[in-house]
């Protein structure tokens, strides 16, 4: 899987003039994963080989289209005047990739797991040593591109997006993207792909994304008036640890089972979700009377007042803890536990995200925030839900994707819980564990 050949590697521009300005960021822009989020869509052979299957020519038109309503994401990362981060808007463009690899579909997606192989193999990233240090925010990597690219002055480019599609031997297809995760959250990177691949098949976009990130502005003065446990280092004091990558299926007769287990108009998330987390207090031997946390992410779009935008491009995502003794995870009703995950949900409110928006900007201040991922303890667990999103409606032309994937995991106890590519089919959960848990978390999720 390591034998990949680059073809063309090229800068894409917008297709016409857009905005040149400096791009202020919110709160939750500032303090998210100073990373990208990789995925990967699997597109298998088609039946009929026709010729175009995946045109360069087609996909570059389409995002240089898509550049033009997603304009930040051409742009750069910098600093204002005042030395906050913000995204410089000037069209300078975004990474596509062609290539090819000598490595059959099924080969990788029959059985797919996550892994930094997958990542070198189809994420088109490359991050030298130093290209760190250049902006001091929270330890960021950025990817670097060197050569006669267009528009390269010969000093290091920090690109915002960097997309590939590699061409398989057996006439597949895998398209990979990497969005820092700055610029937008899984709602709006899912919503880019949406509006990429519809042009791509002619479609105009019906919904253009809303960029002002000031509908996030903190308060002045700043209040955090409620309790943000989730971002509190009190509750991140694990230490790093290393973590097998677990692709788990729930598939329709064992989703049905576990809402069965709870109350009426319960969602596969919540039934999910609190089967996972009983199955790792498990498989983890937790003490019956120490607590057990869960962070949740919710997504606060339409939980503000007024709402933002359902397509506001930028990050709107916070994460709540829900906190439980591990006796009654185990021993109480599996209803209980998703009810309980519900009720903390429903608790993100107007108030809340205000609250947590002034949070952040004192705590980034003070350089107190970490990423959860590396510091979790072992008696908790971090889901983040792909319910309810696009994931599958990346259609350029040749049919929808078979998998859509993230191509490896943060750290332990972390989890996605995602839809197939047909809802028949059930639902994926990606989840990294402590290889020495593993063995009795699947028999607890399968047979339990």
């Amino acid at each position: 899987m390591e034998n990949k050949v680059e073809a063309e590697s090229m800068l894409v521009v917008p297709s016409e003039e857009t905005p040149r300005l400096g791009l202020w960021l919110s709160n939750f822009d500032i303090t998210a994963s100073m990373t990208y989020t990789s995925l990967v869509y699997y597109y298998p052979a088609p039946t009929t080989c026709g010729e175009g299957f995946f045109s360069p020519e087609r996909l570059r038109a389409a995002l240089a289209k898509a550049l033009v309503l997603f304009y930040p994401l051409a742009g750069r990362l910098g600093m204002d005047g005042g030395g906050r981060l913000q995204i410089d808007c000037h069209g300078e463009g975004a990474l596509f990739v062609v290539a090819t690899a000598d490595c059959a579909g099924e080969d990788i997606f029959k059985n797919y797991m996550p892994s930094p192989n997958i990542k070198r193999m189809f994420i088109p990233a490359a991050d030298p040593p130093g290209i760190m240090s250049m902006f001091q925010v929270r330890a960021p990597v950025f990817i670097y591109i060197s050569g006669n690219l267009p528009g390269m002055d010969g000093k290091p480019r920090c690109v915002r997006i960097g997309l590939q599609v590699t061409f398989l031997k057996c006439g597949g297809v895998v398209l990979g993207t990497g969005i820092h995760h700055v610029l937008m959250d899984g709602t709006g990177a899912f919503h880019f792909i949406q509006t990429w691949s519809g042009l791509a098949r002619g479609q105009a976009c019906p919904c253009p994304p809303s960029h002002d990130r000031t509908l996030l502005r903190g308060r002045s003065p700043p209040r955090a008036d409620l309790d943000h446990r989730a971002y509190s280092l009190a509750y991140l004091n694990g230490l790093p640890r290393p973590w097998a990558t677990l692709v788990c299926s729930v598939s329709p007769k064992l989703l049905a089972h576990l809402k069965s287990r709870c109350k009426p108009g319960v969602s596969n998330y919540g039934a999910v979700t609190a089967h996972l987390w009983r199955c790792v207090c498990v498989a983890r031997g937790l003490a019956p009377g120490s607590d057990t946390h869960l962070r949740v992410t919710v997504n606060v779009r339409h939980r503000l007042c007024p709402p933002v935008p359902r397509h506001f491009s930028g990050n709107a995502v916070v994460r709540e803890l829900v906190t439980i003794k591990v006796a009654d995870v185990l021993a109480q009703p599996l209803g209980y536990v998703a009810d309980t995950v519900r009720k903390a949900v429903e608790g993100v409110d107007d108030a809340w995200v205000r609250s947590v928006i002034d949070y952040l900007g004192l705590e980034s201040d003070k350089g107190t925030l970490h990423q959860p991922w590396l510091l979790q303890a072992e008696s908790d667990l971090l889901v983040t839900s792909w319910l309810g999103l696009p994931v599958y409606d990346a259609d350029f032309g040749w049919g929808t994707p078979r998998l859509v994937a993230p191509v490896q995991m943060f750290g332990t106890g972390g989890a996605y819980v995602s839809p197939r590519a047909a809802r028949e089919d059930g639902i994926l959960v990606f989840f990294a564990l402590e290889p020495k848990y593993v063995e009795c978390f699947e028999d607890a999720f399968y047979n339990h």
